[in-house]
């Protein structure tokens, strides 16, 4: 939240050495990492996040935006979309599907 992404990669890092199944601290991790506009890397973490805990709804949502912003959009899609199916009741629902229809409509 500070805006510290160098450091708070740093304490992922240790967090992660210390218990390599804490499928919260990829993904925290990979939060970091798309703010540094690092979206390989955060994508690595967030695969991770998701190989750990199969219905980390959160995970897949951010990894489609990282997926966005490399414009790979038949990925962010279906990220998007196994979002909805894990979070059915998300607050942001309609926001997400327009962004899906809005990331069609952006494929060649």
């Amino acid at each position: 939240n500070l805006k510290q992404y160098q450091r708070a990669i740093q304490d992922y890092d240790k967090a992660i050495e210390i218990d390599k199944n804490y499928a919260f601290a990829y993904y925290n991790r990979g939060i970091a990492y798309k703010d540094l506009k690092q979206y390989q890397r955060a994508i690595q973490d967030y695969d991770k996040a998701i190989d750990l805990d199969k219905n980390y709804a959160n995970a897949y949502y951010n990894r489609g935006l990282a997926y966005a912003a490399l414009k790979q959009y038949q990925r962010a899609i279906q990220d998007y979309k196994k979002y909805l199916e894990l979070a059915p009741n998300a607050e942001d629902r309609a926001e997400v599907e327009k962004i899906i229809k809005d990331l069609e409509a952006q494929r060649p």
